[in-house]
């Protein structure tokens, strides 16, 4: 059913009318299984309108690309990952120490294990939420990996985006629209690093809380080699 056949929504709080009325977007469905609902309704409730809204078109992107890439994935795993890979920026769910990546894929990992999965799946699910900001390597892993990380580059950073057709943009930002979300998004990073800032440390990360936090000087990687305890 195309996206066309309803009114532009906002996102979370249109979802159940959304999940009554139309289950596919862009020709991509929903997965709407139990373990799927209960992801859409778990981020729904600890995410913010623009995450939940960037979540859902990553998984949409991801399928899309997924499709033209003709890989074999699992959509439901796809899901999950896309739809998590951001809660570690949300207080609830932020560690003191670790990388928010890995802190939405140890949240994954939970939901998951709560939900009786098999540790091959889960820690699938795992690798494309901990390795979505890590360039080159998701492509050499399993397809939901490549696909989470293809996701969040075409939301976030615009690449490979001729590779779709023009309606399919159309559906998905008619279904979750970008509502401030180039500005949205470097605040919610931002809010999500910026009292841990040494686990930016060897990421892109480091760009966010150089243009965000005042004072902040990204670590220089040959200082460390430098300064080691090592006389040579």
């Amino acid at each position: 059913m195309p996206a066309t056949q309803l009114p532009a929504t906002t996102g979370a709080c249109t979802l159940e009318r959304m999940s009554a009325l139309r289950t596919t977007i862009a020709g991509i469905p929903i997965p709407d299984s139990t373990l799927a609902s209960d992801a859409t309704q778990f981020v729904q409730d600890a995410s913010t309108q623009l995450l939940f809204d960037h979540s859902r078109r990553v998984f949409l992107w991801a399928s899309l690309q997924g499709q033209k890439l003709g890989l074999d994935y699992d959509p439901e795993l796809l899901y999950v990952g896309a739809m998590f890979h951001d809660i570690g920026l949300v207080e609830g769910h932020r560690s003191e120490h670790e990388r928010f990546e890995i802190d939405g894929a140890n949240a994954a990992r939970a939901f998951l294990e709560r939900h009786g999965l098999p540790e091959e799946r889960v820690m699938t699910a795992w690798e494309s939420i901990a390795l979505h900001t890590t360039p080159e390597i998701p492509r050499y892993k399993q397809p939901e990996v490549r696909l989470v990380t293809l996701g969040v580059e075409y939301d976030v950073l615009g690449l490979h985006f001729d590779e779709l057709s023009a309606h399919q943009p159309e559906s998905v930002l008619a279904a979750h629209p970008r509502t401030g979300f180039k500005q949205g998004i470097v605040a919610a990073f931002s809010a999500g690093m910026r009292d841990k800032p040494e686990t930016t440390f060897g990421t892109m990360n480091t760009d966010i809380l150089e243009a965000t936090v005042p004072g902040y000087v990204r670590p220089n990687f040959c200082e460390y080699i430098k300064n080691s305890r090592f006389e040579t």
